[in-house]
């Protein structure tokens, strides 16, 4: 929230100013206002000092307002910019706006989170409402008069006024009855329409009540904070007057507006094309190269826990820093190659995990530090081996369970290093490091991979057609290895721990990553009962695969629509190909997250068309800068936090950088302007924060010629709890809500969901998770539709079971979508319901998940 400072030669005159304008809101809501008014509490006078002083103590993120009275007032405040620090004074605004008008206009605004140029332009237009009844401006213009030391700066409504005072029809105001008609009244979009509308016209324009004498009854149409607090309801006949030369073209205008409902197009999650079947060639451009199931079953291929490094032959200093220079630079090589590799054959997002490893390899301390080991009479595999397993130790001594996992790429860096020492400088393998054709454990034909730890290097190199399935012996979910692995379809299960320790390569190894079982040298039936659940899940896919481009409908007829979280171009294209619904989450943060700059308006807008002529222009939305916790952005200032999942996450972050927020939203806008797309808030916890956020929407639409985009859906992410619970106050003026389920899991059982000591809390399937995402689709308003992506949606029996508890749309991983269509065209919406309602009087996570299996035993399509 913007500070406001208030100069004034009258100490006096300024504290009844501020008293006046802070009766209009809520104490709660007050924007911070400081006075710095004569030179005691008796003596008229500014001073430039007192002015420093008032904006200092009112400093935000936001923005200072200073509001002035007249003569030296105006010197001093401009003087006293040169007191304080520059970055300060590159923030703050000194308006020409009236005193005491501009003052109430600021307050007003302010208290609602709006950003400091909103608020600057309504209180330039404080005068407005006064000069359109008195006609004063129409007086000043016949008598030549420039009001005395009137500012230059002439706000766009004085502008208007004046053209309409002089130009208006000696015949008066003419008028017209209009009727709002769309949900929850004139809120913040219609009401920027319709100023919007207003303001191309040479015409003073008021609203008025017809049928709501209880309400504040009249406000000028240029002014969007009087139009969205006018509390016009659906149904209310409102008056609109117009003096000026425009006058009856705004209001034929306004009445043509009125009656395509503002261009509100309400939401919709059930209805939609049918898209063409899904053919052969489509099947096969998906892009899962595995077999996209999460059971396997097959010969242990065993990766080696160390790299063999006896036949390695130390020499002198010289010839050490050499290898290790050599070394480093094959490394380089490789990591590049692979990720050129994988954002081809994968996509960007996966590829940037990369990033990380070539970090490393070119950090001037390490580089240092080993430099002066091998100068000490180390040999290079010593230095790298002993510098590198520090870092790693750092690492994993870290609170953050995420950040632990980091580990794994320092350990894999040193996996190529050594590999490529040996090789005497020769490039490392593209599977490198744990192997899946490297050493002893290499079984003869396709095999299940078991290693310690999957690092993304690895998974991204792997041959599908060679490795069945990974098992991993330690590492959580959220680990790159397992992130790459997964979108390319390949099974694995993670933490198998001790289970796996002593299996041997060659030997029979199965797992299902559902039951999060394992079966080391399975007996015969056991065997035989993998290889059955395998061939009916293989087959399922194959049905789902055939059928994917078809809507998915449950037998009684309701349409749920089942979107793709993409993160490149090539993603979006891929989800197409295998049936995709269009996106239900464009992850902004991952697609210009290599970036070192912030991307320009241009570059935003022309990457979310390219996504958008990727899905062939199916709806897409597009989530903002989802950034904090364990999602960095380089070119994105962000504090040390203790707790940075409680911290400046998401939406919040941008209250100190609300610029690089309102360039993304521009581009969002001029997006929506030729395509379909939604926009998407993250993290949000209250109706005050969707208000600040819909307010920058409209500053980021203003910049633009076009206004807000017609029919563009407006929404935000459900992920805490205190979101789930005010829904019904959250969303009264948007267009859907989108449950995040992996956050909102971890918000409400206050378990972190990459932290291995409280895994087993983290279970989306928690009746407590369940009664909340039921809460949500009951208490959202009825305009408002209601989705998830989080990772429950790409489940078949999760997507059901959300289906049965109110949710209509699912933004689910790529590979999932066939199979989730699948699973909700087997089942009537009555019996998923039915599912819905058991699920949320079970006790535990295991209840839910044994009465999922159960309900899936129905004949396949």
């Amino acid at each position: 929230m913007i500070g406001i400072v208030v100069v004034s030669h009258s100490h006096a005159l300024a504290e009844a100013a501020v008293a006046l304008a802070t009766e209009m809101v809520e104490a709660t809501d007050l924007p911070r206002v400081a006075i710095a008014a004569g030179l005691d509490g008796e003596t008229f006078g500014t001073d430039a000092a007192a002015v420093a002083e008032a904006v200092e103590t009112v400093d935000s993120p936001d923005g200072v307002l200073v509001l002035v009275d007249l003569g030296s007032a105006v010197m001093s405040a401009e003087m006293a910019l040169e007191f304080v620090n520059p970055e300060l004074a590159e923030r703050v605004v000194i308006s020409s706006a009236p005193l005491v008008e501009g003052l109430v206009a600021a307050v007003v605004l302010a208290s609602s989170g709006a950003a400091l140029a909103a608020v600057v332009a309504e209180a330039q237009a404080g005068l407005a409402a006064k000069q359109s009844h008195l006609r004063e401006t129409e007086f000043t213009r016949a008598s030549g008069g420039d009001g005395g030391n009137a500012s230059a700066e002439t706000s766009s409504a004085d502008s208007r006024e004046t053209a309409a005072g002089r130009d208006a029809p000696d015949a008066g105001a003419l008028s017209v009855e209009i009727e709002v008609g769309i949900p929850h009244g004139l809120h913040a979009r219609p009401a920027a329409k319709l100023v919007s509308l207003v303001r191309r016209f040479d015409a003073s324009v008021t609203l008025a009540h017809v049928t709501a004498a209880d309400r504040q009854t009249s406000c000028d149409a240029a002014s969007l904070s009087q139009v969205a607090t006018l509390n016009a309801r659906q149904g209310d006949r409102l008056l609109v007057s117009a003096v000026g030369t425009d006058a009856r073209e705004v209001l034929d205008a306004l009445a043509e507006l009125a009656g395509r409902d503002f261009d509100e197009v309400a939401p919709s999650f059930s209805k939609a094309v049918e898209p063409d079947p899904l053919t052969a060639d489509g099947a096969e451009r998906s892009g899962t190269t595995g077999s996209g199931l999460d059971i396997a079953l097959g010969a242990a291929i065993v990766a080696d826990v160390e790299i063999d490094t006896s036949d390695y032959h130390p020499g002198d200093a010289a010839l050490e820093a050499t290898r290790s220079t050599v070394a480093v630079n094959a490394v380089e090589k490789a990591l590049t190659a692979l990720r050129e590799d994988t954002a081809r054959q994968v996509g960007i997002a996966e590829a940037e995990i990369f990033d990380a490893h070539l970090a490393l390899t070119s950090d001037p301390d390490l580089l240092g530090l080993v430099a002066t080991d091998i100068a000490a009479g180390r040999s290079a595999i010593e230095a790298w081996r002993q510098r590198l397993a520090d870092v790693a130790g750092r690492f994993e001594a870290l609170d953050d369970a995420y950040q632990r996992e980091r580990a794994q790429d320092v350990r894999e860096v040193e996996r190529r290093l050594l590999e490529s020492l040996i090789a005497d400088g020769d490039a490392p393998s593209p599977a490198s490091g744990w192997s899946a054709g490297v050493g002893e454990g290499r079984a003869a034909g396709p095999g299940i991979l078991v290693i310690p730890e999957l690092d993304a290097a690895t998974a991204a190199a792997l041959d599908a057609d060679q490795v069945l399935g990974v098992v991993t012996r330690q590492g959580g979910a959220t680990g790159h290895g397992v992130i790459v692995a997964r979108s390319r379809g390949i099974p694995i299960l993670t933490d198998a721990g001790e289970r796996v320790d002593s299996v041997r390569a060659g030997a029979l190894i199965g797992f299902d990553a559902r039951t999060g079982e394992v079966w080391v040298e399975p007996d015969e039936e056991d065997a035989e009962r993998l290889r059955a659940e395998i061939e009916s899940r293989t087959q399922v896919r194959g049905r789902a695969l055939a059928t994917a481009r078809k809507p998915a409908s449950t037998l009684d007829g309701c349409r749920i629509t089942v979107a793709a979280n993409v993160t490149s171009v090539d993603d979006a294209a891929s989800a197409l190909a295998i049936g995709a619904d269009g996106s239900g989450l464009v992850r902004t943060e991952v697609l210009f997250g290599a970036m070192t700059s912030a991307p320009s308006v241009e570059e935003q807008t022309q990457r979310f068309l390219a996504i958008a002529a990727a899905m062939d222009g199916k709806p897409i939305t597009i989530r903002t800068w989802d950034v904090g916790g364990d999602k960095p952005l380089r070119f994105l200032s962000q504090p040390h936090e203790l707790n940075p999942f409680l911290g400046e996450r998401g939406l919040r972050l941008f209250r100190r950088q609300p610029e690089v927020l309102v360039d993304q939203l521009q581009a969002i806008c001029r997006a929506a302007r030729e395509t379909q797309v939604k926009v998407m808030f993250p993290m949000v916890s209250s109706a005050g924060e969707v208000a600040w956020a819909l307010d920058h929407l409209l500053e980021a639409a203003a910049k633009d010629s076009g206004g807000m985009p017609a029919g563009m859906h407006v929404g935000v992410m459900i992920e805490v709890p205190a979101a789930a619970l005010m829904v019904r106050r959250i969303a009264a003026d948007l267009d859907f809500v989108s449950i995040g389920t992996n956050d909102l899991t971890q918000y409400t059982m206050a378990a972190e969901r990459g932290n291995a000591a409280v895994s087993h809390l983290v279970k989306a399937l928690d009746p407590a998770v369940l009664r909340l995402v039921k809460l949500v689709c009951d208490e959202v308003p009825s305009t408002a539709g209601v989705a998830v992506c989080g990772d429950l949606a790409s489940s078949p029996s999760g997507a059901v079971l959300l289906a049965g508890l109110g949710v209509r749309e699912l933004s689910v991983v790529a590979p999932a979508v066939p199979e989730v269509k699948s699973a909700l065209r087997r089942i009537s919406l009555s019996d998923a319901e039915a599912v819905g309602q058991r699920a949320l009087q079970a006790s535990t996570a295991d209840e839910v998940v044994a009465l999922l299996e159960s309900a899936q035993r129905t004949p396949h399509e």
